[in-house]
């Protein structure tokens, strides 16, 4: 179990003090609202050239003019994508030049209150959660190993508790759906993308991992009626991201890989979900499951 000095209560930029990012290249997946935002601050003001992929330009464009307005190097830009339109995924791919040093997959909608398809007929929360960020990730595997020792952030939640991957229904044509069983879902396949990535490309020197950002009051609970989280667990936003820049540039997780991680440590694996939520259910972490996802996934996106 890999442990850091950081913790519940520490913020982004308490995890990137004194580390300089000065030439490496970022993107932020959802880098327009919530932890994708302070995650994007704390990198930039680090030194990272960080694009902000979004789906609303506008208000990634405010986003990106007030960090450089309010930061030291002006590195902050703006990119169109929608996760949940692959040809979104393709073009932003294809437009993107030279290495990349980290990958957040931070963007995601949660709980979509009835059953939402794209037009290949995927369930909206996998296909946007997951599907669009395994699509970039894979995308961008020339780019990641041309940085010499890239990193890949795949932001799932406590949701992966809820339930596995649903390998012979995973559009809900049987199941009868449930916001939180397809949100589950979707958060533990981002688990697995951790795992398979790792295995498939460390060689590279790319490593990947997952991670629960705890409890925040973002526009991600608009479907749930706001946060229900006990104040006593909450997170602020500073401290949301915490994690994710830890796992995206600290040097205390070189060549740490396919591991999941919670309030800026390893989480435990656990075999039933927990009463307050804590730690990463087996099978989101299980090395079989995760090649599944990974081939069943590729047939998916080249059979569209």
């Amino acid at each position: 179990m890999i442990t850091t000095p950081f913790g519940f209560a520490s913020t982004a930029h308490d995890v990137l003090r004194d580390i300089d990012l000065s030439g490496q290249r970022a993107i932020v997946t959802g880098g327009s609202s919530g932890i994708g935002i302070e995650t994007a601050r704390a990198l930039a003001a680090a030194g990272a050239e960080v694009t902000l992929a979004v789906r609303n330009m506008d208000a990634g464009q405010q986003v990106a003019d007030a960090l450089n307005a309010a930061g030291r190097h002006n590195n902050v830009r703006v990119a169109h994508i929608d996760l949940s339109d692959q040809g979104s995924v393709t073009s932003f791919v294809a437009h993107w030049q030279g290495p990349l040093h980290m990958l957040i997959n931070n963007g995601g909608i949660m709980a979509l209150p009835t059953l939402e398809l794209t037009r290949e007929g995927w369930e909206m929360q996998f296909a946007t959660n997951f599907v669009g960020h395994f699509a970039l990730t894979v995308g961008l595997h020339p780019a990641l190993a041309a940085a010499d020792g890239a990193r890949v952030v795949s932001v799932s939640s406590s949701g992966n508790l809820f339930a596995p991957v649903f390998f012979d229904d995973l559009h809900f044509d049987f199941i009868p759906y449930d916001p939180f069983l397809a949100y589950g879902q979707s958060k533990t396949a981002c688990a697995l993308l951790a795992v398979e990535a790792t295995r498939r490309w460390k060689a590279e020197g790319i490593v990947a991992n997952a991670l629960n950002p705890g409890a925040i009051a973002t526009n991600l609970q608009k479907h749930t009626g706001g946060l229900k989280t006990p104040p006593e667990r909450r997170k602020s936003v500073a401290q949301g991201a915490a994690t994710s820049v830890l796992l995206a540039a600290s040097p205390l997780l070189d060549g740490v890989g396919g591991r999941y991680f919670e309030d800026c440590n390893e989480a435990q694996m656990v075999l039933q979900r927990p009463a307050d939520y804590r730690g990463v259910a087996r099978y989101a972490l299980d090395p079989g499951n995760a090649e599944r996802l990974w081939d069943r996934t590729l047939q998916l996106i080249s059979a569209r």
